[in-house]
């Protein structure tokens, strides 16, 4: 299972919100660029960006730091935040990002997803982003009347790379995965699921490895890292270690809810 760091992106800041409200923003550096070799050279083997500017207005605003990050790791980088047509899709991977994150057109325009699959196969991945079990889109400022398990399974009939799933009431708040949500998510699809959203231990990590057999491959980790209550070079290690045969099933039950 990848452990995949988060860097999120607001006015060229590394920044983490609090359940995805912009005006409870909080910068833990100046330098993204700074952020993504640190975590590369502690052994990550993917990164997560994400544009909350380009989220809120729509079109990718940061394209300038999403480059310079490229340029200076050697590891693939995923990013979304704004995604909303196929220009802004095409672009970033001619940046070199290895895929793109489709979150709100995946709702208001699921053709276009299907055609962006079509057109760059194995780099579309979709954000299901959820709120109450509904899929919240524009940066998590409205929430949909979709239901994120019936959109995970037509994005998947697509051709998508893969789900990242984000529980909006766990995101930046340390309370550990949604592991009942992730479990039914990945049930239900048959393509790979990165699980990201209130990340606080190593120990909710290795919870996330008795859904691996389901088809939880990664997790995303954001604002634990930036505090220190994830050390990237042990929660790597830990996970490497790790075997979800061993883990029992009431493990991290404290998530469940």
């Amino acid at each position: 299972m990848e452990v995949i760091p988060a860097i999120d992106l607001l006015e060229g800041r590394c920044v983490r919100l609090y359940q995805g409200d912009y005006a409870q923003a909080e910068t833990f550096d100046e330098n993204p660029v700074s952020v993504a070799r640190q975590w590369a050279e502690q052994g990550a083997t993917r990164l997560h960006v994400v544009d909350l500017d380009g989220a809120k207005a729509g079109h990718p605003v940061n394209l300038q730091a999403i480059e310079a990050i490229v340029r200076a790791v050697d590891v693939p980088i995923q990013v979304g935040g704004g995604l909303r047509d196929r220009a802004s899709a095409a672009a970033l991977l001619q940046l070199g990002v290895q895929r793109i994150i489709l979150g709100t057109v995946a709702v208001e325009q699921p053709t276009l997803v299907h055609e962006l699959c079509q057109a760059f196969p194995d780099q579309v991945v979709v954000g299901i982003d959820a709120r109450n079990g509904m899929v919240a889109t524009r940066g998590w400022l409205e929430t949909s009347e979709v239901a994120a398990i019936d959109l995970a399974q037509q994005m998947t009939a697509f051709g998508i790379a893969a789900i990242i799933y984000t529980d909006i009431h766990r995101d930046g708040t340390l309370q550990g995965p949604n592991l009942t949500a992730l479990r039914e998510l990945a049930s239900g699809v048959a393509v790979p699921v990165i699980a990201s959203g209130g990340m606080s231990s190593v120990t909710d990590l290795l919870s996330l490895l008795a859904l691996e057999p389901l088809g939880v491959t990664g997790a995303i980790v954001g604002r634990a890292l930036y505090t220190g209550d994830i050390v990237l070079k042990e929660a790597l290690r830990a996970v490497g270690q790790g075997r979800w045969q061993d883990i029992p099933p009431d493990f991290g039950s404290s998530a469940l809810a």
